[in-house]
């Protein structure tokens, strides 16, 4: 299936989830640190293994990064 992510379109295996979609894009879930909204409206860290994507979902990964 075809998903955009962070404005690249990608393709993924039908019924991913937003768990296994961070896991084959290498992107560690953390405690804090990480948000994920998916067409505009942001998934809790809760929902992240029962959340399945379908085509065409828009989804945006944001890490965000203390420094000083």
């Amino acid at each position: 299936m075809r998903l955009m992510v962070n404005g690249k379109d990608t393709h993924m295996p039908e019924g991913i989830n937003i768990f296994e979609l961070l896991e084959r894009l290498e992107i560690k879930v953390r405690e804090v640190g990480l948000a994920v909204a998916v067409n505009g409206e942001i998934v809790p860290k809760s929902r992240y293994k029962e959340y399945i994507l379908k085509d065409g979902d828009s989804v945006e990964i944001v890490n965000i990064v203390g420094g000083g």
